[in-house]
């Protein structure tokens, strides 16, 4: 089995590290991704040294994006994100409620503590197929997380539904309008009366 190769980090890498930082990674990692984009080297003593300064600004960010990052969970406390859509007379949604549309419906949060929600920091297994309310995970980090309130309603009432029928191969079918119906219906009564008055 492969053993862990020591890298020296040039640039941040999620969950691995920042700028400076020496990390044991798989070598296939390594090999694929870190020596070929350049985004880390073997560590010697110079080049440890060369990115002290560098090291020191990323964690000055990494505190400041901490502090952002605290005030926006802060903000998420208690909050309900409502969001409307089509479903059927069952409450199953045509399409879904993806992480990606709840990060962007808490953008405006994020952005007033000028941070960002990416869609990474909504934990949901899977994506949302029915109406109803739900507890959904915020998380940044291991200690900074929250829930917030998530509310998908119906664009109209269920009960105000025509039921909906479909063929053998799930295919809609098409109900002709009422009016149809009669507009059908009139000139086949005007024929009849025509005929009548001839006769």
């Amino acid at each position: 089995m492969a053993r862990n190769i020591e890298l020296l980090l040039q640039e941040n890498v999620e969950n691995l590290g920042i700028v400076g930082d020496v990390v044991k990674v798989k070598p296939g990692f390594a090999r694929n991704y870190l020596l070929p984009m350049g985004v880390a080297v073997v560590p010697t003593p110079q080049r440890i040294a060369d990115l002290e300064a560098q090291r020191a600004a990323a964690m000055a960010n990494l505190e400041a994006q901490k502090d952002r990052r605290k005030m926006i969970l802060e903000k998420l406390e208690g909050i309900a994100l409502t969001m409307t859509r089509s479903c059927n007379d069952q409450g199953v949604l045509y399409g879904s409620v993806s992480q990606r549309d709840i990060a962007d419906g808490l953008q405006e949060i994020a952005t007033e503590m000028g941070d960002t929600m990416d869609p990474r920091h909504v934990r949901m297994a899977t994506a949302i197929r029915h109406i109803g309310t739900y507890e959904i995970p915020i998380q940044f980090d291991q200690e900074l997380r929250t829930e917030i309130q998530l509310i998908v309603e119906p664009d109209q009432a269920l009960e105000e539904r025509e039921e909906m029928e479909f063929d053998d191969e799930g295919e809609l079918i098409e109900k002709p309008a009422p009016a149809a119906k009669e507009e059908e219906a009139k000139p086949a009564d005007s024929e009849a009366g025509q005929e009548n008055a001839s006769a």
